[in-house]
């Protein structure tokens, strides 16, 4: 069975980042060097949605969609209440008035669903929650393949036994959100290989790796051990074409300053690697498993920060190889990593 992501030339999938990184630009840089490309549907009513995808027909011949999948934790009134406490003096700094009721809400998750089987795509994927085996077989209706991201054997086997087409192996060392469905759980450091390489030897099916990649060996690595595809996210947020700002580009290349990442939940509720700065030092203690309503609590002040060039209370995320991230045509960096395994 091929699935869409390896019918491209190249072996490379441009992440899809969330909050406006990846643009449309990005989008059809990454499809014109011969990757596939992800729409990034987070965040995204279905009226902002639409017309993102509807450029991606216009500028690539096969793509996806990425979807946050709901999935609600117990939200802890108290330690909520705690780090809204914690979190009023920055806030207040930066003009900001704190909504003290945590907000709940589905990411306009089936309203997206409804609208993605009136006008189907090539390739659904989800992320922090698998597919339901309902949804999957709704898209399967209307021509959609259906792929799971997954950071754990256990995940990928369930994926697999709800009917997806593909997987997407996502390591702890990936920038951004993890997409790990139980957002509570300690993730230990590992490499990508080593996770990659233990899901395959219990699912047979297409499977994409990404997470810390740094270069061409590693993607050759995760393409040697049996993904058809390798997800590259960091390693294109200095591209021309990524939405990144001013501040996270900054951050970036300012290695003595910014020297290490961590999965943090102090942004959003919910772990997400990040380069180490003020924010995750002073909140990371009291931040607590609370997507999303941490995400809608802070957003104000990072907004804030960007608008002001404030590094050090923006979500700057990054993976492991943020390092190696470097500026330039998103479609030259895609043709240098995947260009010695055109298929």
């Amino acid at each position: 069975m091929t699935i869409a992501f390896e019918t491209t030339p190249l072996p490379i999938i441009g992440a899809p980042m969330a909050g406006g990184t990846t643009t449309p630009e990005l989008v059809a840089a990454v499809a014109a060097a011969g990757g596939f490309p992800f729409v990034a549907g987070g965040y995204l009513s279905v009226d902002a949605l639409a017309p993102l995808v509807e450029r991606a027909r216009a500028s690539a011949e096969t793509f996806g969609v990425n979807l946050f999948a709901p999935n609600p934790v117990p939200l802890d009134r108290a330690a909520f209440d705690r780090y809204v406490a914690a979190l009023t003096p920055l806030a207040a700094s930066f003009g900001v008035e704190l909504a003290p009721e945590p907000v709940d809400d589905d990411d306009h998750y089936e309203e997206k669903i409804a609208w993605l089987i009136d006008n189907p795509v090539p390739l659904v994927s989800t992320t922090f929650n698998l597919p339901t085996a309902e949804v999957v077989d709704r898209l399967h209706a209307v021509g959609t393949e259906v792929a799971a991201t997954v950071t754990t054997v256990g995940e990928a086997t369930e994926a697999a036994a709800r009917g997806v087409d593909a997987i997407i192996v996502q390591g702890p060392r990936a920038g951004g959100h993890t997409g790990t469905v139980d957002p509570t759980r300690t993730i230990e450091d590992r490499s990508t290989l080593d996770l990659l390489r233990e899901i395959l030897a219990e699912v047979d099916l297409p499977t994409a790796a990404g997470g810390g990649v740094d270069g061409v060996a590693a993607v050759e690595e995760l393409l040697e051990a049996g993904a058809s595809a390798v997800v590259v996210g960091t390693l294109l947020l200095l591209a021309d074409e990524a939405g990144t700002s001013a501040p996270h580009r900054a951050a970036l290349q300012d290695a003595a300053k910014y020297s290490e990442t961590r999965l943090t939940r102090s942004f959003t509720g919910r772990p997400a690697r990040a380069l180490v700065n003020d924010f995750v030092r002073e909140f990371d203690p009291v931040a607590l498993d609370a997507y999303p309503a941490l995400h809608h609590l802070t957003k104000g002040v990072r907004a804030e920060a960007k608008k002001a060039g404030d590094p050090e209370n923006l979500n700057l995320w990054a993976g492991t190889g943020y390092r190696w991230a470097m500026p330039g045509s998103a479609e030259t960096i895609v043709k240098e990593l995947g260009g010695r395994f055109a298929r």
